[in-house]
């Protein structure tokens, strides 16, 4: 989806269309999603309010609605199902489908995502874009590429070529951090990357080192999985006012493990894995974990280990945000063994 929480807030306000708008924010928040009229003033999500309202003066924040995104993405799902079974959803916007063989029997996976796109503006009146290609790495690259409200392919045949072109900031994965040290080696485009050895691109990225590899090449075996094994469940508080009283922390973790523990206890999950996160004043970020052979089983010893981990932490400053997070699930699975989509481009466009 295209700018989903910000389009479906100027879809339901029309006073709020072809304005600035973030969605989050407010007087300590983050930008939890920018239109993109904010964006060309470079607001972003996961932005400060504070940063966002200085690169954008005349910036309308509004309240998040969850239950309103909910709604809407169940109905863009639905409209998935009508084509594949095989729907791997990554959020409320966004989700792979393998339509290699799809209930309507359509051979041109290109067709599948203009009729896909088109029924999603007629129910909800929003817009979406879509990436074709033979695998899940491609189709998400090819999805950015002509956004919003586009799509691209990416035939078999070009795949080696558009690659190659890449700048290497655009493959998916690939972070700022991770871009600006591939920068520094002299790895501006896919061609670049795709010069190095496998032994070269570990020794400077570790694992992920063999995932660059492949992927310049086109390579990525992991399929489509209908039903996505959550691996972690998180709660987290920022502050209106930073905290550094140890009794108001206490407090927060408390709750916090409360939180934690009912959100666990809705969906029947235990973990064994728990972290604490503190972000400080100056956004520096400190995370830390402990984990058990047993699973948790209560807020009481959520609380007890967070109160240690929080023992662990390497500054006394003020905190912006506290979070808790359980990992190491009693939902996960044996990994499976994965294989190349093929999928026939009869149409295709650029």
């Amino acid at each position: 989806m295209d700018a989903f929480y910000a389009s479906v807030e100027q879809h339901d306000n029309p006073a709020l269309r072809g304005k600035a708008l973030a969605v989050g924010g407010g007087h300590r928040g983050v930008v939890s999603a920018a239109s993109y009229e904010a964006r060309k003033f470079g607001v972003r999500s996961a932005m400060p309010s504070k940063t966002a309202k200085e690169k954008c003066p005349h910036l309308i924040f509004v309240p998040p609605r969850f239950a309103r995104y909910k709604e809407i993405s169940r109905k863009i799902r639905e409209i998935f199902y009508e084509y594949t079974d095989l729907v791997e959803p990554l959020s409320l916007d966004e989700a792979y489908l393998d339509v290699t063989e799809n209930k309507k029997g359509i051979e041109s996976a290109n067709q599948i995502a203009k009729e896909i796109r088109q029924k999603i503006f007629e129910e909800t009146g929003l817009t979406a874009s879509a990436g074709i290609s033979v695998n899940k790495f491609l189709a998400k690259v090819a999805s950015d590429i002509n956004k919003p409200n586009g799509q691209k392919t990416i035939h078999p045949q070009n795949i080696e070529k558009f690659l190659e072109e890449l700048p290497v900031e655009k493959f998916y994965g690939v972070g700022k951090v991770t871009a600006n040290k591939m920068f520094t080696l002299g790895i501006f485009k896919g061609k670049d990357l795709k010069k190095r050895s496998l032994e070269d691109l570990t020794r400077l990225f570790g694992k992920s080192g063999k995932y660059y590899h492949d992927v310049v090449r086109g390579i990525h075996h992991s399929e489509v999985k209908p039903n996505r094994i959550q691996k972690s469940v998180a709660v987290e508080r920022t502050f209106f006012e930073d905290l550094f009283d140890e009794q108001q922390i206490n407090e927060k973790l408390e709750n916090l493990s409360e939180d934690l523990h009912q959100r666990l206890q809705k969906n029947n999950i235990m973990g064994r894995s728990l972290t604490l996160k503190i972000k400080y004043k100056d956004f520096s970020l400190f995370t830390r974990s402990i984990t058990k052979e047993e699973y948790f089983t209560s807020p009481e010893e959520y609380f007890k280990i967070s109160k240690k981990l929080w023992e662990l932490r390497p500054y006394d400053k003020a905190v912006r945000l506290l979070g808790l997070s359980l990992s190491h699930l009693n939902t996960e699975e044996k990994k499976q063994i994965s294989v190349q989509l093929k999928i026939r481009f009869e149409e295709f466009e650029d």
